[in-house]
């Protein structure tokens, strides 16, 4: 298996919404895509699939030291081999990959968020710079593009983030800031528990409408000269958006489920979007 089947292979596996937006990507762009978001999915997993925090740190360690020494020209494994050509063309630095470790490293060290600004700072690593990159490589000339794609990537997380809260609890872990439950007199019992309540319901529904704020936000802040290459980020925006609204209109029932998109959806979103630039 070729480094460049590895990352095809990995990226398509994962079902993920981003996979959907990058079908429509030029050959060389979809490349550069395919394969960092490959490189995400890897040191992502080495979080998701933790038996012993040890290990999982000694993986995070060696990835680390795989990024430095593919930079300088040795990369070993399938997925630094597939990224590393095309690396400078797309202006993919090492400081971007070393971000995604660091954030990955925050999941190991903590569980908790005291504030906004505190999960903020871990979703700035594990997304904000992940749009960046992808901003980037779909081809941006504007320097807003950048404050567009940070802005975008934290809308996705916090999404993330609610239709996980079961998933991420049973590991746990709970991304929802500390004083915002308090706010809502939401106990991390409960969460860990899994127990709805009509408290919760109202917590996950203020945070639902700060990251579709977040996304209104980021599409005013996208210069229209870039929105043509932008697309494949508004197709992925389409497709998370479509996906908070089903989880809004299903009352948040997320600690018990993992509510998604069929496929086929995800693909209609993706070519309204290219075809018709609606999202």
């Amino acid at each position: 298996m070729t480094p460049q089947d590895y990352v095809q292979q990995k990226a398509a596996a994962s079902g993920s919404s981003f996979y959907y937006a990058f079908l429509f990507l030029p050959k060389p762009r979809r490349a550069a895509i395919t394969a960092f978001y490959a490189f995400c999915r890897e040191v992502d997993d080495v979080v998701d699939d933790m038996v012993d925090p040890g290990v999982a740190a000694t993986k995070l360690a060696w990835w680390q030291t795989e990024v430095a020494q593919s930079f300088a020209g040795h990369p070993s494994h399938p997925v630094t081999q597939a990224l590393m050509p095309l690396a400078a063309n797309f202006c993919i630095e090492q400081r971007h990959l070393q971000a995604v470790i660091e954030g990955c490293q925050m999941d190991l060290a903590q569980t908790r968020y005291l504030d906004f600004p505190a999960l903020q700072r871990y979703c700035h690593l594990v997304a904000g710079v992940v749009g960046e990159v992808a901003a980037q490589i779909f081809g941006q000339t504007q320097a807003q593009t950048t404050e567009y794609a940070h802005k975008l990537g934290l809308a996705f997380q916090l999404t993330n983030i609610i239709r996980d809260v079961g998933e991420d609890a049973r590991r746990g872990r709970i991304y929802l800031p500390i004083d915002e439950m308090q706010r809502f007199g939401v106990k991390a019992h409960e969460v860990l528990n899994r127990a709805y309540s009509d408290r919760f319901t109202a917590l996950m529904k203020f945070q639902a409408e700060r990251a579709q704020a977040l996304y209104d936000e980021a599409l005013a802040l996208l210069p229209q000269v870039d929105r043509r290459a932008q697309k494949p980020g508004l197709m992925m925006a389409s497709i998370y958006r479509a996906l908070l609204r089903e989880i809004e209109a299903d009352n948040f029932q997320v600690l018990h489920q993992r509510v998604s998109l069929t496929p086929l959806r995800k693909l209609w979103l993706a070519w309204r979007v290219q075809a018709l630039g609606r999202l």
